[in-house]
């Protein structure tokens, strides 16, 4: 197991991972209503393994990066983790895997962030057990062997295969168990089997972390330590019962529904929670108040705003979009103040961006520049690209004739950072660069002529006296000729 803070599971009271749930907002109500540790949703290895990791600090200008939190975004910019130093000491990465190289790498991409890693080997869903995770690796001893970490798992068919499994899963050196009390088959209406988590519990040393009781037993806080005794497991582990009202970690009891799920609102927003999670959250809470009023309000929301309006916290909401843009506003400033400082006083700059919709297909600033130098005898332009290492934007200095521009305004990637540097050289030297609305543009022309001086090569190339379409049927020919008739 891969810890920050050494974890400790005995006597906890546990967030269980669920899908849709529990993200940041959740798992930051049920540190706050007194849950000791909290996992994340399960989240797949290969997606993991496309994300890059984002400090949202000081240089971050976006509105979902004001926010001083970490996300773990893929290239299309999608966030699949976010977390915070809130919740680093408590909080349970949860990976879905059956290969461990890729489980490994994921540990090592998350494991500054998070204080515990945890192998999905419980969920009975078909998603998980087609690739041959979840509850599909209970069948494969040596696989689970090979990639544990913490272990999450449901239950066997027979209780001394149970117990078998997991005598020989611990000796693997991982830290806890958590034991979902119901078979792959089995669902939540099925009651738990206590007596099979008591039998895992007696026969290993490791703690073990009881997980399904919200059905038979938990209802508010008293009830976990009765679960807890009725399977002797070290931990309890809560799903739905903390789903439904995550106040059930209180040790004074449950709070109102209301005040509960508007606690969660000021997560969501605060932290910029997407909006249809919000919702899912907030659905699964009212439950049968869905028909209600209010339940249709937020059956209807279609933002996070439309939400808070809903919940009458309007107010709340305009507070806080407006300290996010005041932080915006200022880490704007002080990022402008600091790249001035940074640059050389004698560098030409000017704020432009590279849309490639303004160009011709193949058709960029960087060719129009490089056609310039040519015919001006000039030496071809040197670009320096620098990344900024807390957002990972670039900025090129583009050198021409002994003089250097650079655009202002840091871009995405490499490429569009120098076509933006090639575009201020253009501009300041009064040259065109190539744009759709410049008029006829003479590099297609020339495309255009060197493609057909190509085309015209290649036929000169060919045997006048055997037509190109004899030469294709004689390749055909001579093809089909090694095909087998059927």
């Amino acid at each position: 197991m891969t810890v920050n803070t050494p974890l400790c599971f005995g006597g906890k009271k546990i967030l269980a991972p669920m899908v849709r749930v529990g993200t940041l907002p959740m798992r930051l109500l049920a540190l706050d209503y007194g849950a000791d540790i909290v996992y994340c949703e399960e989240l797949i290895d290969i997606k993991m393994l496309q994300c890059k990791r984002v400090i949202n600090g000081k240089y971050s200008i976006s509105f979902v990066k004001v926010l001083e939190t970490v996300d773990f975004v893929t290239p299309n910019e999608r966030v699949v983790f976010r977390t915070c130093e809130r919740e680093k000491d408590h909080v349970v990465f949860q990976m879905g895997s059956a290969d461990a190289e890729r489980a490994l790498a994921v540990a090592k991409l998350v494991e500054s962030d998070v204080a515990g890693i945890d192998i999905n080997m419980g969920c009975p869903k078909e998603y998980s057990t087609k690739a041959s995770m979840g509850a599909a690796l209970l069948s494969d001893p040596d696989k689970i062997e090979s990639v544990n970490k913490i272990m999450s798992f449901s239950l066997i068919p027979q209780v001394e295969d149970t117990v078998n499994l997991v005598k020989r899963i611990e000796k693997t050196g991982i830290a806890a168990i958590a034991v979902h009390g119901r078979k792959k088959e089995e669902r939540p209406q099925h009651p738990v089997h206590c007596d099979v988590i008591k039998a895992i519990s007696e026969a290993i040393s490791i703690p073990v972390i009881a997980n399904g009781g919200s059905h038979d037993f938990i209802k508010e806080y008293t009830d976990i330590e009765t679960f807890q005794k009725a399977t002797a497991a070290s931990s309890v582990m809560i799903a739905r019962a903390a789903m439904w009202n995550p106040s059930v970690f209180r040790k004074e009891g449950l709070l109102p529904l209301k005040q509960v799920m508007q606690d969660y609102i000021k997560y969501a927003v605060r932290y910029d929670n997407h909006y249809t999670n919000t919702k899912y959250c907030l659905c699964q809470m009212l439950r049968e108040q869905l028909e209600t009023a209010q339940g249709k309000k937020l059956h209807a929301a279609q933002s996070t705003q439309e939400i808070c309006e809903a919940f009458e916290m309007a107010d709340f909401y305009e507070e806080t979009t407006a300290i996010f843009e005041v932080k915006k506003t200022s880490l704007e400033t002080g990022m402008q103040d600091e790249d001035d400082q940074m640059q050389d006083p004698d560098v030409i700059k000017m704020a432009v961006k590279f849309d490639k919709r303004e160009y011709p297909p193949q058709i960029t600033p960087k060719m129009y520049l490089l056609e310039w130098c040519r015919k001006e005898k000039h030496p071809q332009p040197v670009y320096e690209t620098v990344q900024r290492p807390l957002d990972r934007l670039f900025c090129s200095v583009v050198t021409v004739a002994e003089q250097k521009y650079t655009s202002t305004l840091w871009e995405k990637s490499k490429k569009l950072a120098e076509q933006a540097a090639a575009i201020v050289c253009l501009r300041t030297l009064g040259v065109p660069e190539g744009k759709l609305c410049e008029g006829e543009n003479h590099l297609i022309n020339k495309r255009k002529r060197e493609d057909q001086g190509h085309l015209n090569n290649r036929d000169c190339r060919e045997d006048p006296a055997e037509p190109s379409h004899k030469k294709a049927n004689f390749i055909e020919e001579s093809s089909a000729m090694n095909v087998p008739k059927m």
